[in-house]
């Protein structure tokens, strides 16, 4: 190990490629819960519209996948004499999309669940 190269830094690489599937993750399911919780209050009254409001969780699984990807990019760049100075850089990548994931997830809850109930309570068809 040098001075570049301490046995430590890959340890910061590795969080970032966990901290990008983990929050990543969490934003989808949080997302996913929030709209299929007004795809189901609305599926009670119109049965029908079930697999049209069905886009608000399939938008909020994708971001899991964001999250997946840049874990799996992390990952393989990641060897034992990698630098301090890149291992910061995939941790602050993989904070970012995680982080950017989790808030994402939340947005697509919220927006999702208010549209799915919005819609069944116009009574406008899709």
């Amino acid at each position: 190990m040098s001075a570049e190269s301490p046995e430590y830094s890959p340890f910061f690489a590795v969080m970032g490629a966990s901290a990008a599937m983990v929050f990543s993750a969490l934003g989808a399911a949080y997302g996913t819960a929030k709209s299929g919780t007004g795809i189901a209050a609305m599926s009670v009254m119109r049965p029908e519209l079930i697999m049209k409001s069905i886009i608000p969780v399939v938008m909020a699984g994708i971001i899991a996948i964001y999250g997946l990807v840049v874990a799996v990019l992390i990952a393989n760049n990641i060897s034992e004499r990698v630098t301090l100075y890149k291992s910061f850089l995939h941790l602050g990548a993989g904070l970012s999309v995680g982080l950017s994931g989790l808030a994402a997830g939340f947005a697509i809850g919220i927006v999702g669940d208010a549209g799915v109930r919005g819609t069944y309570k116009t009574g406008k068809k899709l």
